[in-house]
């Protein structure tokens, strides 16, 4: 993705990811590298960090720490901040991707009336 809004677009959509999976379970970083590779994001820590940082900040995500192994490992979990966000997010994105469409039903490929 190039430009101004390809590059909002990219942030939003990996925050968006990141919502998503810590509000099934805990993530951490590394897993969620990878979980994001898998959907063709690929970040490095040096981009992640900052936007999970973002997240926590601004009370999306929240962070607690385990041992793991002898090594601190840092887990973040959706907040009911950020689970209400991720909601109402879903529900733009829904109404964007029917515009898009055209009003086509999704399951039939038809245009809806």
């Amino acid at each position: 993705m190039a430009g101004f809004v390809a590059k909002k677009l990219f942030q939003g959509f990996v925050s968006l990811h990141i919502l998503h999976h810590a509000s099934e379970g805990p993530v951490f970083g590394s897993w969620l590298m990878e979980e994001l590779a898998e959907h063709g994001y690929k970040l490095s820590p040096g981009t992640l960090y900052p936007i999970l940082h973002h997240l926590e900040a601004v009370g999306l995500l929240e962070q607690y720490e385990e041992t793991v192994l002898g090594k601190v490992r840092k887990y973040y979990k959706t907040t009911d901040l950020g689970r209400a966000e991720l909601a109402e997010a879903k529900l733009y994105l829904a109404e964007l991707t029917d515009e898009i469409d055209g009003g086509r039903d999704q399951a039939t490929g038809r245009t809806r009336t």
